[in-house]
Formats: C-alpha cells, structure tokens, sequence
C-alpha cells in the first residue's frame, strides 16, 4: 500500500487545483452502512439546497448497500471494486492487495473524469482511495469523521485534509487541531423534519395505539445479539402488553418474519425505508449506539436501551453509550448480558413513565439538527471562497 500511496503522491501528476470551473462539481465518497451512508446523503441534500447547480457523484464500494440506498436518494453513485480486512477469516484477505491497486485505477478515471473541486470521505472502505487520489492532485479533501475514535484511514488521510468535521471534543489526538471543526454528526432530513404523528406511524405498521410500542434496530445491516434475546422474549413482551416494530437486517429476516405471522402484536422486517414511521410509533427504542445511530437518537428525542457493539474500534460504542448513560440520557445493557437483561430491562421502562419522561427530556437536549448545514457552508465557503 505505501508504494502505491508514494506512486499517487508524485509530483508528476497533474493538479486540478479544486476551483474555477470544477468548482461547481462534488464527490462524496464512503459506505458500506447506514451510518456512512445517511450522513453522506444528508451533507449532499444540504450542499443542494445552498447551491442548487452543484453536481455531486458518489463513489462507493460494489457490493454494499450504498449502491441501492444513494440512488434510491436521488443521487448518481459509481462503484469501485474494494474491500476491507477480513478478521474472521484470513483466507478471504488473499485478493485484497490486488482489490486496493485495482480500485486506485478505477478512481483515477472517475476523479479525472469527473474533474471535482473537491471531495468529500464519510468512512467506509471506499473513502480511503478517492481521498488519497483527490490529495495527489491538489483538490481540496474534506473528512466527516463520526465516531469518538478515528479510523486508521482517515488519521492517514487527515495530515493533508483541508478541513476535518468532528461530532465530539477532544479529536486533536488523532487530527491536527488547526483542521477540526466540532460540528455534529448529520441527520436525515426525513428525522429532523419529521411531522408523522404517532397515530399515522402506528397504521403504517398495521398495530394498535392503546399499547405501547418497542422499536427494535440493530442499525442497517442487524446485530446478531439483539436479535436472538427479542426472539426468546417475544412471549414476555407480549404478556406485558408490549407491541414490537423490529427492524433485523437480512440474516435474521426469515426468522423474525415467522414470529410476526404468529403474532399480530409484532411487525418484523430487514429494513425500514419510512424510518420516521418507526420513530413517530415507538415509545421505547432498542438500538445500538453507533455514532449516527446515537445521532438520530438525539433528535427523536425517545426512551432508548442501548446494546453497544462489542467489537467496534477501541469500543467506541460503549464509550458512546456510557455518555448518555451518565446524563440519564439512556440505559445501556451490555452485548454479552442481552440474553439475560435486554428484555427484563425494557419490560421494566415500559412500566416507569417517570423513567421514560427522564430520558426522553435528557436525550433531547443532546440533538443537533443542523450539522448538515453547517458543514456544507464550511466547504462551499472553502472552494468558492
């Protein structure tokens, strides 16, 4: 890899410089889940509604869910053939050398082709060549980085970004400090201007308003974990007169799916478009607490249990919950006692209206609504001038 990043870095390149006329023409590149994909969509729906004529591609990882979900948001995406390191299975790491310097060559047309001013990385494997490619060239490189933690990636990336957006304090240990701009993490649209009422979400789901509702999400691609301890307590949830919306991801869709015809008290998918249906029904959420997950969360303004992801990078997602935690902002049940715990927890909320109130006025104050807006006048301000 750093022959290639010393081959990229050779003054023999051409500069496009990232003004003039290219000035007008944006590449957001990253994915692989919701929570690169969103903020991605939402920073380019606000980079829009600035500067109407701006074109923005996307440039994602063949394969991933940001092939269908850019499109779906009314959005051009070119795919590169990329992929990340396999811990679980070595074996599949053989072809990953060969993935990286294809992908750089795929990048150099589309960067070429396209002729940004400058380029966006949200995260997520693809981020990594375009950016490196845009800094070769001398356009103006711009890095949202969500988590608490930095990815390897965009530390590398971040020497030579021109500005880097930021969720929380404390950053400068892995950027320098001079590039960071607090901003917040980026909301959908859809989330910050929702208008659904609570009786429209819950007849969108096909349940009943005089019960309380559960929504369930291990984010978009499920959480194993999660999963399996709603399944073993659907009966318990049900005795207690709790409704479920329970978003699984593919793996486990079959199964929750079987559960949802056996009862009419659950509703159960791999996916859900209509996120702010989910939201406006819920009076409790079952969530992990990924950066944008926490994000949204925020906005809603919902009772939340927290089940972080026990292998994120430095566990950052328990370090995400414990923050909200400690501002009785939310409850936190850990990966390993969801089995146990998660149900019981959740039975015990649904029964503490004083509880719930608690949380929901804490995790509200939390919100930033306008982070897309914010770092899309950064860059504008940046290339334009």
């Amino acid at each position: 890899m750093s022959e290639l990043g010393n081959e990229l870095s050779s003054s023999q390149l051409p500069s496009t410089g990232g003004a003039g006329e290219s000035s007008h023409r944006i590449i957001i590149a990253g994915g692989g889940t919701g929570g690169h994909i969103f903020p991605a969509v939402a920073i380019a729906n606000a980079l829009k509604k600035i500067r109407p004529e701006i074109e923005i591609l996307f440039v994602g990882a063949k394969g991933k869910m940001e092939m269908e979900k850019v499109p779906q948001a009314g959005y051009k995406i070119e795919g590169i053939d990329i992929a990340g390191f396999n811990r679980s299975s070595l074996i599949k790491n053989i072809g990953l050398p060969f993935k990286l310097i294809k992908s750089f060559f795929q990048v150099k047309k589309i960067v070429n082709d396209f002729k940004p001013g400058a380029v966006i990385g949200v995260g997520g494997y693809s981020s990594f060549p375009v950016l490196r490619y845009a800094q070769a060239k001398n356009i103006p490189t711009f890095i949202h980085e969500s988590n608490s933690f930095a990815g390897k990636s965009n530390i590398f990336l971040g020497k030579k970004a021109t500005r880097i957006f930021v969720a929380a304090e404390g950053m400068e240990k892995f950027f320098p400090a001079k590039k960071i701009m607090i901003t917040g993490n980026p909301v959908r649209n859809s989330i910050v201007n929702n208008s659904v009422t609570r009786q429209q979400g819950v007849e969108f789901f096909g349940l009943d308003a005089k019960k309380k509702i559960v929504f369930v999400t291990g984010g978009s691609l499920g959480a194993k974990t999660i999963n399996e301890a709603i399944d073993a307590g659907t009966a318990v949830i049900e005795k207690n007169n709790l409704q479920l919306i329970w978003q699984t991801g593919k793996l486990y869709a079959a199964k929750a799916a079987e559960k949802a015809v056996e009862s009419k008290n659950i509703w159960a998918n791999d996916f859900i478009t209509k996120m702010e249906y989910a939201f406006s029904a819920a009076d409790i959420v079952v969530s992990r607490s990924g950066a944008m997950s926490i994000a949204e969360l925020c906005v809603v303004g919902k009772p939340v249990v927290f089940v972080p992801y026990p292998f994120a990078a430095e566990d950052h997602q328990t370090v995400n919950a414990k923050h909200l935690v400690d501002r009785n902002a939310g409850i936190m049940v850990k990966d390993s006692e969801a089995k146990e715990k998660l149900v019981p927890t959740v039975i015990a909320l649904a029964n503490d209206q004083q509880k719930q109130n608690e949380l929901k006025e804490n995790i509200k104050r939390l919100g930033v609504r306008n982070a897309d807006e914010i770092i899309a006048q950064e860059i504008l301000k940046t290339i334009h001038g």
